[in-house]
């Protein structure tokens, strides 16, 4: 089934990252200034809650979930969030999946085109990148804010074509999928993130644990 894929497209929250040990805090953060200015109702937030934003862009996650907030209180929560996320980086605070960076150095060995693609900010690829030195594996590190958030399928139609065919799609949410499927990609999902019950239905495979790559490619 995978015996032409030449270029491997990875989703990094939920895929890579176990991203909700950084995100939830932040997330909570931010909502307490919320909270504080009036916005948005008192209320406490579960992890499993926080973790349905994962995958989404910042700017879909705010129209999604707050979508009459003030433009200025989103653009400060929304700072918060992302400062506070890269700080939690920085002092260690984030975790990638046990075995993420032995099957990522196992891939990049086959000789497999791999590239990141998230839908995230600059500077929180950049924190990524930097802690755990991921272009050591990556050929191109793409974040949607360098695309003015733009769906997901819409940056890997833009930049497949700088890769070899044929292509495979490898993430945790629906997104990640629709992108795969839109680029006529095979797609694998991604259980052990943090997709919600039905959203991997339409991907080619699924994995429980991001070391049954190494079984699979």
């Amino acid at each position: 089934m995978y015996e032409n894929i030449k270029t491997i497209y990875f989703d990094y929250d939920g895929t890579i990252h176990n991203s909700i040990k950084v995100y939830a805090p932040a997330f909570r953060k931010a909502y307490k200034f919320l909270m504080n200015k009036g916005a948005a109702p008192v209320r406490k937030w579960e992890d499993e809650e926080i973790s349905y934003w994962l995958g989404f862009s910042s700017q879909a996650m705010w129209e999604a979930f707050m979508p009459n907030l003030d433009i200025k209180l989103r653009q400060i929560a929304s700072s918060i969030i992302g400062k506070e996320m890269g700080a939690l980086i920085k002092d260690g605070k984030s975790i990638l999946y046990e075995g993420a960076i032995e099957t990522l150095t196992y891939l990049k060995a086959k000789g497999y085109r791999l590239v990141f693609i998230s839908n995230c900010s600059i500077a929180y690829r950049d924190a990524a990148r930097d802690t755990y030195k991921l272009m050591d594996f990556f050929d191109e590190m793409i974040c949607s804010e360098e695309y003015d958030y733009q769906p997901k399928h819409e940056i890997l139609r833009l930049i497949k074509e700088s890769y070899p065919v044929d292509g495979l799609m490898i993430g945790d949410r629906m997104q990640d999928i629709e992108a795969g499927i839109m680029n006529n990609m095979l797609t694998i999902g991604c259980l052990y993130g943090f997709p919600c019950e039905g959203e991997l239905d339409m991907a080619d495979r699924v994995i429980d644990d991001v070391t049954e790559l190494r079984e699979l490619l």
